[in-house]
């Protein structure tokens, strides 16, 4: 059929939209394989004595890398200094990993409102200026005091992240053919997982991850906002974005003709027409409405239970910190090791492209915490019993490797799929912006907290997790209802009986691409 055909325009611009994806994976890696260069200069800028520097790699490791519990203690007022010192190193560099998420946080309620006000590419463009400033910070920390330029650049890149989280998938899933949305929506999370494997590569010692070049490694990502947005001037506009918010008929029918490569698009006006209609019947819901009404509260606290258990599953541990997890598992070149990860995750984020369209939400993400669960257990025995057997390395990895794949069969795409498809046009706007804001907030909890529960857990910590893992996957199964196939009428009875019947449900679930049957 013409309308399902894939014009250049269209491949064109979902590329476009895509690089910001590939900058999010690439600043959410990007700080973890230089790890050990960025603390030896934090060191050199605070001017840390030469006497105490071993002390400070010690404590550091402890803290960061190694996952024993120190053991020495302070025998004067020189190894306690000391000793500040290393914990001062500690907070800075869990400051320089968190603020990412900190940025990400506070602008993930304004990628909407942005994208309403200004169009979805003029939002794009505005937030490529943040990322271009945040990499420039990057970029010249080593001329400055690096940990202060590190901080506030990964803040800002956190920021220009909060927003394209909800602009680009936004963008692609207006500007696809109904019958390829749920295909190119997935896209986003494919090209952040790419991000983050490319930024593993270039951070590699002989490429960008060395004492000479790791501020060019991080001040990497300005080339890539320049380049977006000079493409982004060939970009149209969404269609929806201008029929629905604008009533800009003439412009959108133009807009899409240039998408849909045909001059017919009376089939896509018919049905803009349709939601533009449904808008307007349904009154918009307030976040504060989302917490008191009844109808709303409890798949709000479902939604955000599964934006939880994304991000405490620990999956965010292995990307910041897996190079020395691998380190002190006794991996020879953990460098490499986490890389492997990078591809796994990748591959496995590109199948679940179609386990997501063969299988059940509910089921998938069942099955990738019970799979996470396992793994963390085999982890943590794997470190525990290390000094005894060394061949438990290769445990640790196999399982590390494995809990990634389970993350991307279910936990890490699916809540933004479910979350979507348990409201309405009217709350679902607040509703997302919740979504985000928690999803954002749990990965700043566990990007600052988790060198201290390694140093509080030692090698136990996978166990911890795999606890916790435990906990949502038994939430999961008594209280998060199966929605692929199912209208908003559906879903609402399985969550509150007699909750009153929305009609045009059924067509809004087709446009979120989520009505085929089960």
């Amino acid at each position: 059929m013409t309308e399902e055909k894939v014009t250049s325009t269209l491949v064109f611009a979902v590329f476009t939209a895509a690089l910001g994806s590939f900058q999010f994976g690439y600043d959410i890696g990007v700080i973890n394989a230089p790890q050990q260069v960025i603390i030896s200069h934090y060191r050199q800028t605070l001017g840390i004595p030469l006497d105490d520097r071993q002390a400070v790699n010690n404590y550091v490791a402890n803290s960061t890398e190694g996952l024993h519990l120190p053991t020495s203690e302070p025998a004067d007022g020189a190894e306690e200094d000391a000793v500040a010192s290393a914990s001062l190193i500690t907070m800075l560099w869990s400051l320089s990993v968190s603020s990412f998420a900190v940025g990400g946080m506070i602008a993930s309620f304004f990628g909407g409102f942005l994208g309403d006000k200004f169009g979805r590419v003029k939002a794009m463009l505005i937030a490529n200026s943040l990322s271009f400033v945040g990499a420039l910070l990057m970029g010249f920390s080593k001329l400055g005091p690096s940990h202060i330029l590190i901080i506030a650049g990964r803040s800002i890149s956190g920021l220009y992240c909060g927003l394209i989280s909800g602009l680009v998938p936004m963008y692609i899933g207006e500007i696809a053919p109904v019958s390829l949305r749920g295909a190119l929506g997935t896209l986003h999370q494919l090209a952040v997982v790419t991000g983050i494997l490319v930024s593993q590569i270039v951070g590699l010692d002989f490429i960008l991850g060395n004492h000479e070049l790791w501020h060019v490694l991080l001040g990497l990502s300005a080339v890539r906002a320049v380049l977006q947005s000079l493409l982004l001037f060939f970009c149209p506009e969404s269609p929806r974005y201008l029929y629905i918010k604008l009533d800009e008929e003439v412009k959108a029918k133009n807009s899409l003709k240039r998408l849909r490569g045909f001059d017919d698009v009376t089939k896509d006006i018919n049905e803009m027409r349709k939601e533009r209609e449904e808008t307007a019947s349904e009154q918009k819901v307030s976040i504060k409405q989302l917490f008191t009404n009844s109808s709303y509260r409890k798949p709000l606290w479902v939604g955000l239970m599964l934006h939880a258990a994304q991000q405490f599953s620990g999956i965010n541990g292995i990307f910041y910190y897996s190079t020395s997890i691998f380190q002190e598992a006794g991996i020879s070149q953990p460098v490499y090791a986490t890389i492997g990860v990078g591809a796994v995750n990748t591959v496995f984020t590109a199948a679940s492209v179609f386990l997501v369209e063969k299988a059940g939400r509910r089921s998938l993400f069942l099955a990738g915490l019970g799979g996470m669960c396992v793994c963390a257990v085999f982890m943590s025995l794997g470190l525990v019993l290390l000094e005894k057997f060394p061949w438990m390395s290769y445990v640790s990895m196999v399982a590390i490797f494995l809990f990634v794949s389970f993350f991307e069969i279910g936990p890490g795409p699916i809540p933004w799929f479910m979350v979507a498809e348990f409201f309405s046009q009217g709350p679902r706007p607040a509703a997302l912006a919740i979504a985000a804001f928690s999803n954002w907030f749990c990965n700043c909890l566990v990007a600052l907290c988790f060198p201290y529960l390694v140093n509080l857990c030692g090698p136990y910590i996978f166990f911890f997790f795999a606890g916790v893992v435990l906990g949502f996957t038994l939430y999961t199964f008594f209280k998060v209802p199966e929605t692929k196939g199912k209208s908003f009428e559906e879903i609402a009875a399985e969550f509150q009986s007699g909750s009153a019947k929305r009609p045009k449900a059924t067509v809004e679930m087709k446009f979120l691409g989520a009505s085929e049957t089960v």
